[in-house]
């Protein structure tokens, strides 16, 4: 039905296929697939992209705004059947202009709750950010430093990065860094 409805509206504008996609996967975060008209784009060899939906395209307000920008910017038009946004008229340009304007909002938000979140956990006492992983092993790794064995012996007898136990031994708090 998508497909059929896509290509409808190519026969109508006259347009050409250069480069038929199916499936992009709008939930995924590798999509391989609208990477490669990502670079089709600008590369020149497209002039627009036609999607069946917005959510086809884009994974979140962000995302979608961040890409009709750059398409935008390398004059590849940008069309959404179900949603009737076309970017290749000056109103469709004006509905991008303002999809951005929400999407800005909807960062600011986000930014003001997680300020929030990290303020009022620090009110009640809660440490923020990664904790350290040689902290409970901090007595260990200064007794077999002691011994006069290596960091990178330590590091491997504690299952810890090398990288810890020297920051460790140097009194700075280490950050989660497991060896593999």
């Amino acid at each position: 039905m998508q497909l059929e409805a896509m290509q409808r509206y190519v026969e109508h504008r006259g347009w050409k296929v250069a480069l038929e996609i199916e499936d992009i996967g709008s939930g995924a975060s590798e999509r391989p697939k609208r990477e490669l008209l990502l670079k089709a784009a600008r590369r020149r060899e497209i002039d627009a992209i036609l999607v069946w939906r917005l959510d086809r395209w884009g994974r979140s307000l962000l995302d979608l705004v961040v890409s009709l920008k750059e398409l935008s910017e390398l004059g590849v038009g940008f069309v959404s059947i179900t949603e009737a946004l076309d970017l290749t008229t000056p109103t469709g340009r004006a509905m991008a202009g303002l999809l951005a304007v929400f999407a800005e909002f909807e960062r600011e938000i986000l930014r003001e709750r997680v300020k929030a979140g990290i303020a009022q956990a620090r009110r009640r006492g809660a440490r923020h950010g990664r904790p350290s992983t040689t902290a409970p092993q901090a007595d260990q790794i200064l007794a077999l430093h002691a011994e006069g064995k290596s960091k990178s012996q330590i590091a491997r007898q504690l299952g810890l990065a090398r990288t810890s136990v020297r920051r460790a031994l140097a009194g700075k708090p280490a950050q989660v860094s497991e060896a593999h």
